[in-house]
């Protein structure tokens, strides 16, 4: 038995939960947030700030960048600069304010499909266009399409590429001669990378990830990086998150971006739960991953064995299973739809993630046991409806 209760059942409803907004009858396992309370360490030090009672503007503080600077030096065994960070308010609007800054209208920015769905918004949004390189999908296991990839690299109006790394949905962890790769096709094209690592610390027990600029100087050297602790401790709500940029001049680029963009000043608590959790909650994290991870196994076997012919994906990121559902013959839209009519059960559609996400379903399993198994019965009676 651990340290920490992850089979409590927190009552979400009523709470301002975008997850947790749907009727009664509903069970929500779609948006990536966890159904776990945060660490007792991160929980306990909002309280602290919040008994001082002032909350006036903030600073940037040092042991702000110590956190970041120790975590990735002893997680990760990448050791980060001071100067190389830059606080902003989340992952997102720092790639939306990078797109801006660094592309004009009508570029293309080169996504690896079935990839979060947030990037296209990203892209879209900001006058340039989605350049798919779809992900190879054979035997049941995803692994990059350099060949394609290069194709896309090449074309003159494609200058940035958006990596997820560990990649959401697929949960893939890249090993480090795909990162050499993406960093050396990038510098030939002259591609700049965002790599997007928010899912970083959710990794299978014993399995870490690879930072894509811990990789080689080229790849550090023409990249991007956006981290937060906000995916793996469960609070996404605090927005707060960091850009790392080694290239002096794509740094200024990228501060600038930020700064017009208002996005690069913290709150009154965006600097206490991010040192909280990487100083004080690795045992928690640690926990966690544990759980999660039994859950995404027991979740495997009991949809092979009790959808037939439905197939998961392996993973070893990410709390998120990514389900083949091809052998349903429907799009993954009408498959979603028709699931959360008949059973309540919400889920995402694949389709969210590109046309490669078509054949697929995307599920959060990042819920005490009690909920997991709710969950599966809900997807076995809507799955089997269509079979």
């Amino acid at each position: 038995m651990g340290k920490y209760n992850f089979d409590e059942e927190v009552n979400r409803r009523s709470s301002d939960s975008l997850k947790w907004d749907v009727d009664n009858n509903e069970l929500p396992m779609w948006v990536a947030d966890m159904d776990f309370k945060t660490a007792p360490q991160i929980r306990q030090a909002i309280a602290d700030r919040l008994e001082h009672g002032v909350f006036g503007y903030a600073d940037i503080m040092q042991d702000w960048y110590d956190a970041y600077i120790n975590w990735w030096k002893n997680r990760h065994g990448f050791e980060i600069q001071k100067e190389w960070l830059i606080f902003s308010t989340g992952v997102v609007p720092s790639i939306s304010s990078i797109v801006r800054k660094l592309t004009t209208p009508n570029e293309k920015v080169i996504i690896q499909t079935p990839v979060y769905n947030i990037f296209f918004n990203s892209i879209v949004n900001n006058g340039c266009r989605p350049l798919e390189s779809p992900l190879k999908y054979e035997d049941g296991k995803y692994t990059m399409d350099f060949k394609d990839l290069e194709e896309k690299m090449a074309d003159p109006q494609a200058s940035l590429m958006i990596l997820c790394n560990p990649h959401n949905p697929v949960g893939k962890i890249w090993d480090k001669e795909s990162l050499e790769k993406v960093g050396e096709l990038a510098a030939k094209y002259g591609v700049t990378v965002i790599s997007d690592e928010i899912h970083c610390d959710i990794t299978k027990p014993n399995k870490s990830y690879i930072p894509f600029a811990s990789v080689s100087e080229t790849c550090r050297d023409i990249s991007i990086t956006c981290i937060a602790p906000t995916k793996c401790f469960n609070i996404a709500g605090m927005q707060t998150s960091a850009v790392v940029v080694s290239n002096p001049f794509l740094r200024h680029k990228v501060w600038r971006g930020l700064n017009t963009d208002e996005v690069a000043e913290p709150n009154s608590f965006a600097q206490v739960v991010t040192k909280a959790a990487f100083n004080e909650s690795a045992d928690w994290l640690d926990e966690m991953r544990e759980y999660v991870f039994d859950n995404r196994e027991y979740a495997k076997e009991f949809i092979e064995r009790e959808c037939e012919g439905i197939h998961v994906v392996d993973g070893d990121a990410t709390y998120l299973l990514w389900i083949d559902i091809s052998k349903c013959n429907k799009q993954s839209d009408e498959v979603a739809r028709i699931i959360r009519e008949k059973t309540g059960l919400y889920i995402t559609e694949g389709l969210e993630y590109g046309q490669a996400g078509a054949n697929f379903i995307r599920m959060n399993v990042a819920c005490t046991k009690k909920t997991l198994q709710d969950g599966l019965n809900r997807f076995k009676e809507g799955i089997n409806s269509l079979l």
